[in-house]
Formats: C-alpha cells, structure tokens, sequence
C-alpha cells in the first residue's frame, strides 16, 4: 500500500507531501490523524527562516499575531521520539521533521519544512537536536519557496500572515 499524501491549500498556492506512515508509523499517522479531523486548517506559518526552515502547527497560531504562537501543541498531547534504525531520513530540503521543546517525546503538531540541508538536526547525527523527518515534498517546492522568502518580523513570523486553509489526506 503506498503512503499518503498530504495536499497543503495555502494563502500562496498548494504542495503536496508524501507522509511516510510505512517507514514513520508514529509521527506519520498523528499527523495523518490530526490533518483529517482538520486540527491544521486555519493555522499560519508561524516561524520562517530564509535558508534553513519554514515551521507550522502550533494551535495558537490561528491568531497569526498571537505571542503564544509557537508554543502549543495537539490536543491529544505529545507522542514518543521515534528513532528507528530503518528510517534514517535526514533533514535535506524538500522534508517535513516533527519539531519538539528539545526534550524526550515532546513532539506533537508542530514540523518544520526544511529548505536547506540541515543534516545537523537529524536524529542519528552526533548534535543535541534529534528531528526525526516523516515526509518529504512531491510537488509545489516553488510555494514552499515563496513561504520561506516571506518577509519577517525580528520573531521570524512572517509580516503578511501565510495561512493553511486546509490540509487533505490522498490516500
């Protein structure tokens, strides 16, 4: 059975991504499950950094303005690292990675997209920062590309909010 993917409808066009629920059962299928019960629709980009990472699915982040924006997580709480030796996906551009407070099992709703190669936040690399990847963009990089070239404020949001109406599952 092939993996599904995830149809991104933004305020700046639509991507797709592959979400790797064969290879990444755990990460996969929460955020599978939270994109069909429509947890993500309506949130904004909340942190965007040129030439490393454009980062969403903070709850909070419905208000794009809001300083709690970045920190919150699903409401069904956090899940368990996971750090499988046959899933050694690293952070390249183009792949989406679960994001975390830096502690054990503190991820939950909130990934990145990287879009530059940022190796050093692979789990199985030697650094403190362990971001396992679930997915990896199929198509729409040039949107990915236009959200990461957005305007910032000195917080990294961006200046003209980037909203996610909705997120579907193709499966």
């Amino acid at each position: 059975m092939a993996n599904p993917t995830a149809v991104f409808e933004t305020s700046l066009g639509t991507f797709k991504a592959e979400i790797f629920v064969d290879e990444m059962p755990i990460t996969g299928a929460n955020f599978v499950a939270l994109a069909k019960e429509g947890f993500y629709d309506g949130l904004h980009f909340h942190r965007v950094i040129n030439n490393f990472m454009i980062q969403f699915g903070c709850p909070h982040s419905k208000d794009p303005e809001s300083a709690r924006a970045g920190t919150g997580g699903p409401p069904h709480g956090t899940i368990a690292d996971e750090h499988l030796d046959g899933a050694k996906f690293s952070n390249e551009p183009g792949t989406l990675s679960m994001a975390n407070t830096g502690s054990p099992n503190s991820g939950g709703s909130q990934f990145f997209i990287n879009t530059a190669n940022n190796s050093f936040l692979d789990w199985f690399s030697s650094g403190q920062s362990k971001h396992p990847v679930f997915g990896k963009i199929t198509d729409g990089m040039d949107v990915v590309q236009a959200i990461e070239s957005t305007k910032t404020s000195s917080q990294d949001r961006p200046l003209t909010p980037v909203k996610v109406e909705r997120i579907s599952i193709e499966e």
